[in-house]
């Protein structure tokens, strides 16, 4: 049973997948926007969610930084119901 609050692992099975791939999107769009970098979104290596005041999900994504992939954690809040979403996070970890 899973705690209320907990963060918890996302499937990426095809349903999800199209959700967390425009999430992490978003994440990359924003990253670029706000450090004025040119980062190109890869793909997701892994997901998690949290139910907070809306829902708070960690993505592990590649992205290709002048021709190198590196990996990146991006932290995304998002409130559908008042079309709300904000990057909190976005971090560098390691280059493939």
């Amino acid at each position: 049973m899973a705690l209320l609050g907990g963060i918890r692992d996302v499937d990426l099975g095809e349903e999800n997948s199209l959700e967390i791939d425009s999430l992490a999107r978003f994440a990359v769009n924003e990253h670029n926007k706000k450090q004025n970098t040119l980062l190109e979104f890869g793909r997701v290596v892994h997901a998690k969610q949290q139910v907070v005041s809306g829902t708070m999900y960690y993505i592990k994504l590649e992205a290709t930084d002048g021709g190198k992939k590196k990996v990146y954690e991006a932290k995304i809040w998002e409130k559908p119901w008042l079309n709300f979403k904000e990057l909190q996070q976005f971090s560098f970890i390691a280059e493939c």
